[in-house]
């Protein structure tokens, strides 16, 4: 286990809604909160998307980043911010004809979903290599467009966070190392719970991490009401931990989430309590081999 373990707090995401739960961070400012308040909570990374204020619906807005940011910033500058690149990936096939994009379909060019971090230079910033079915529609992250992405997230002088849902993307992941793209050590995040991808169990976790590179920084965690579970599977693993209200609205059975620092609580006085403890975000920094 890890004599150090980084808590990352995912505050808001792509699909989680305010049906989910009414307090869901949406405007920048609600999302900048959210991540101070996590970071009070003792998360050492926020990982941060964003919304469109009016609708509450995804948003890939360059102006909505930088507001995240600069309000994250103006109080905490200590904080290590994870700003997603995953938006843009999906293709909805119309009913009519599957060759034809459905009115789902977010699919965009590569350099498009990094030009916010090639604009704001976050510490990491989010690179997954998954292709899988995806609700009803399909994530696309083909090797080539995946190329694309790290050399514009390494050339901003951000971290990749390598998102893997399934064997076969951590395999990417390492045929991508061995080409140059990616370098050592790398920071990987295994997501299970997401429907034909990894399922929320011990033995997936642990062949996940098995997988991984020796030297790999990594992070685990499980969707709705496998998340606590999966973290703790991860930090006994030997890994770090993720958990927030992108992944999980509830801190306990039929209990909303006062809102994502009750979520760092719970788990970092579940780590506390099996003896591990807490990385505040210098520490983090040093783990992940981060500038100061």
């Amino acid at each position: 286990m890890q004599p150090k373990v980084i808590i990352t707090c995912a505050v808001t995401g792509n699909l989680t809604t305010r049906e989910n739960h009414p307090g869901l961070p949406v405007t920048p400012e609600e999302i900048a909160n959210a991540c101070l308040e996590a970071a009070d909570a003792g998360a050492a990374i926020a990982h941060i998307h964003v919304r469109d204020p009016e609708t509450a619906k995804p948003s890939m807005e360059l102006k909505h980043y930088r507001e995240v940011v600069e309000r994250i910033r103006a109080k905490n500058s200590a904080l290590i911010l994870n700003v997603t690149t995953g938006p843009g990936g999906r293709y909805h096939p119309s009913d009519e004809n599957p060759a034809v994009a459905g009115p789902r379909t977010t699919l965009m060019r590569p350099e498009k979903r990094v030009e916010h971090i090639t604009a704001l230079k976050p510490d990491i910033a989010t690179l997954d290599l998954n292709t899988m079915t995806f609700g009803n529609e399909v994530v696309i992250n083909t090797p080539g467009n995946v190329k694309i992405m790290a050399d514009l997230i390494n050339a901003a002088g951000s971290k990749p966070e390598l998102e893997v849902f399934d064997t076969g993307h951590i395999v990417l992941a390492q045929d991508l190392m061995k080409a140059g793209v990616l370098t050592s050590p790398a920071m990987f995040t295994i997501v299970t719970g997401v429907k034909y991808g990894f399922p929320s169990t011990t033995d997936v976790m642990a062949t996940a991490a098995r997988m991984l590179p020796r030297d790999a920084v990594w992070t685990g965690f499980g969707v709705g009401r496998m998340s606590f579970p999966m973290a703790m599977q991860a930090y006994l693993l030997g890994g770090h931990v993720r958990v927030g209200l992108e992944d999980n609205s509830y801190i306990a059975k039929g209990v909303l989430a006062k809102g994502n620092g009750e979520l760092v609580e719970r788990a970092r006085d579940l780590i506390e309590k099996l003896g591990g403890q807490i990385a505040g975000p210098s520490e983090a920094r040093e783990i992940l081999g981060l500038a100061a």
